[in-house]
């Protein structure tokens, strides 16, 4: 039988082949593979990308590594300036007396000390995070040294630098992204040596990078797309992910009809909400690609298209932002072919909602 609409469908199939493709570009250049599981935040998915050849899972959070530590995917890097309290260093520390390597990001001298205050020292290992472009977290580039130093002096394993080029988040972006990111990346290590820390670690990538970031000079040693798995209709209007590579997609049923336009049982609180400014409309549908999602309701969608699919039709919706549809799932529905009715496997989004 199969489940009622709305719900999120796997293709096993391109999911296999983008992390195939992924992996490989990464072995081919020798650039370690770390991805991002907040994209997916399933066991199953990450288990598959471990033995595709990845060297560790990226997370976004100490209850996503929580999550992935139980089940045994334990050598994890938090990938962000973690800024902690007293519940989380207890919750780092019990999962490291379990035998998990976990990283953590700092960008500033007062982070490193607070953790040290934590008592992390000596259980995590830090990853200097450099600015390079994004303007979101990040020290620059030129005191990458600065905070490593403080780090190492405070008696924790300082691994090397991370980065992430979020504003290749763009049309037309991803090549200067990945330049910005190269050449920040470039500096931060400079800056690490000059301090007498060389840096075993050189960490960038996002999705839309990491085509760009392989194929220029770059310290890169490692790089952490996540959404290259999945796919999302973001890839999809910037050219990174052609339709025929999302594997990712929320199934829905027309619950409404006229000339051209239809009106689809999944709202903001199955596809989520993310709309950038660059982007055409609230998602795009798999096999009509002219189609717009107009209008976007909490559990509807209004779509414009010429050849309108009847009432009662099943239709393939794709979010905008699959990190946000996926953590508004419970399951995630995986199919061996698109015309299963049946799915081959139902996997839990473990780590949902594990957002502190």
């Amino acid at each position: 039988m199969a489940p009622s609409t709305p719900y999120l469908a796997i293709d096993l199939e391109r999911m296999q082949a983008n992390i195939a493709r992924v992996a490989d570009a990464a072995t081919a250049r020798g650039v370690a593979l770390r991805p991002h599981a907040k994209t997916h935040k399933c066991i199953e998915i990450g288990r598959m990308q471990l033995a595709a050849g990845a060297a560790g899972l990226s997370v976004a959070t100490v209850g996503e590594a929580e999550v992935f530590a139980a089940a045994g995917l334990d050598d994890l890097f938090i990938a962000y300036p973690l800024r902690v309290d007293a519940d989380r260093a207890a919750r780092l520390s019990a999962m490291v007396a379990r035998g998990a390597a976990i990283s953590v990001g700092a960008d500033s001298v007062d982070g490193v000390a607070r953790l040290a205050r934590a008592g992390l020292a000596g259980r995590v290992a830090i990853r200097v995070e450099v600015d390079a472009g994004h303007h979101r977290s990040g020290c620059d580039p030129a005191d990458a040294g600065d905070v490593a130093a403080a780090a190492a002096t405070a008696g924790f394993d300082v691994e090397g630098v991370f980065a992430f080029p979020g504003h290749a988040y763009a049309p037309d972006a991803r090549e200067v992204a990945a330049l910005e990111e190269a050449e920040a990346l470039t500096a931060a290590a400079a800056s690490m040596w000059a301090v007498g820390l060389p840096p075993g670690v050189v960490s960038g990538g996002s999705t839309p990078s990491y085509d760009a970031a392989l194929g220029i000079p770059s310290p890169v040693t490692e790089l952490r797309p996540g959404v290259s798995a999945l796919g999302d209709a973001q890839q999809w209007e910037l050219g990174v992910l052609a339709a025929d590579r999302i594997a990712l997609t929320c199934h829905a049923t027309v619950v409404s009809a006229r000339p051209g336009r239809i009106v689809v049982d999944a709202g903001s609180k199955a596809l989520g909400a993310d709309r950038a400014p660059w982007a055409s409309g609230f998602g795009r549908l798999l096999d009509h690609p002219d189609a717009r999602i107009v209008q976007l309701s909490e559990h509807h969608a209004v779509v414009e298209l010429d050849d309108a699919p009847p009432l009662g039709a099943r239709v393939r919706v794709v979010p905008n932002h699959v990190c946000s549809a996926v953590n508004l799932a419970d399951d995630l529905h995986a199919f061996h072919a698109p015309e299963d009715v049946e799915p081959a496997a139902r996997w839990r989004v473990a780590a949902r909602g594990r957002n502190s």
